[in-house]
């Protein structure tokens, strides 16, 4: 069967520029380099920061006080650092109700909250590297 010149174009760009199809349709580009596979390292792009939110479970809340409120801590923010290592924040809603402000916490030096964060990040690891692009 012969294909017209500009589908085979068509074909190849679609293969250089690595539009991949999913199992439900969704089609995304991503970059290919000339052996078919995903770069690697990407010199020219500069990440600016890395942070991902880890809801808290009920079980492992705490309160702390701020300006005569007291929180519930809910949230922990992680950043991944330029040296490798994590840093965390918590973040809550006035146990008295209302709005409060956006204040952080310090997350206390508690095992099962650093198993937390690390088991979030590790998460938020595979789901990054398994992306499908942009929608």
């Amino acid at each position: 069967m012969l294909v017209p010149v500009s589908e085979a174009r068509a074909v190849s760009r679609a293969h250089r520029m690595g539009v991949v199809t999913g199992l439900t349709g969704v089609t995304s580009t991503r970059p290919v380099g000339e052996d078919g596979q995903m770069p690697d390292t990407a010199p020219d792009v500069q990440v600016g920061a890395l942070a991902i939110n880890v809801v808290v479970p009920d079980d492992l809340r705490w309160t702390d006080e701020r300006r005569d409120q007291v929180f519930e801590l809910q949230t922990i923010t992680v950043r991944l650092l330029p040296d490798g290592h994590l840093a965390a924040k918590a973040y809550g809603r006035p146990v008295g109700g209302g709005r409060g402000g956006y204040v952080s916490f310090r997350v206390p030096d508690r095992p099962e909250l650093a198993a937390l964060i690390e088991a979030g990040a590790a998460a938020a690891g595979r789901l990054w590297s398994a992306h499908l692009g942009l929608e």
